[in-house]
């Protein structure tokens, strides 16, 4: 089973006089150059679709709050797909970060973020990605000790453009963008050097997931895992 990953958000304590500096905890946004962005309409249909997806080459799995069996297919997921790390996405409010943490979501996404979202988060124990789309926002969670970040909408706020913008004044601060993404213009956002990962769904065709053909899902996630700076699924 792989071990739970420790808050990207926790900054590295300073090492003391004589002894070796601590080795960075790892992040989500290095698992994997594409982050899955699951909606599970039919919970039957979430561990099936998320072995899929690990047998592709992409361990990490955001499930999105969007549907009513969501808590239950991160629950089964992380009950029975042990080599996925599973999270949560579309966490809009506290009670949502305990209610996923407690099903066993190994990190959080949220499209935005307040001050109580980002306390809770903050204080999960988990790894997220808090969602922003202007400066200052990267600048406020910067403040706070948040390096990682989800941009979104990334298309919609400004793309490859935005975030090459963003690198000089703030090199510290990395992205998943999402929103927009996909085979085509993914290789664009992974060539940045300010982002670790994107988040997409193009690998979850809707006649795929709803014929159950998780062959095609895992070869489609097999092509996404593949990406990097100046390649394209083919």
């Amino acid at each position: 089973m792989t071990s739970p990953l420790p808050s990207l958000s926790s900054p590295v304590a300073p090492s003391s006089a004589g002894a070796p500096a601590p080795v960075p905890p790892p992040s989500v946004l290095d698992l994997a150059p594409v982050l899955p962005v699951v909606v599970v309409e039919d919970l039957a249909d979430a561990v099936p679709l998320a072995r899929a997806l690990v047998a592709g080459g992409l361990p990490a799995i955001e499930v999105t709050l969007r549907t009513p069996v969501a808590v239950d297919a991160v629950r089964a997921i992380a009950a029975e797909v042990p080599d996925a790390v599973v999270g949560a996405g579309t966490v809009l409010t506290p009670g949502q970060v305990d209610e996923v943490v407690a099903a066993g979501a190994r990190f959080l996404v949220s499209p935005g973020w307040t001050d109580a979202l980002l306390t809770a988060m903050l204080g999960s124990g988990v790894p997220f990605l808090p969602g922003v789309s202007t400066t200052s926002e990267v600048v406020a969670l910067l403040e706070r000790g948040v390096r990682e970040m989800k941009f979104f909408p990334a298309e919609a706020a400004g793309g490859t453009a935005y975030l090459r913008a963003l690198a000089g004044p703030m090199p510290q601060a990395r992205f998943c963008p999402t929103g927009g993404i996909g085979p085509d213009s993914a290789p664009e956002y992974l060539a940045l050097s300010n982002v670790g990962c994107v988040g997409g769904s193009w690998m979850l065709p809707k006649d795929a997931v709803a014929g159950r053909d998780w062959a095609r899902v895992e070869a489609l996630a097999r092509e996404a895992a593949g990406l990097s700076a100046g390649a394209t699924c083919r």
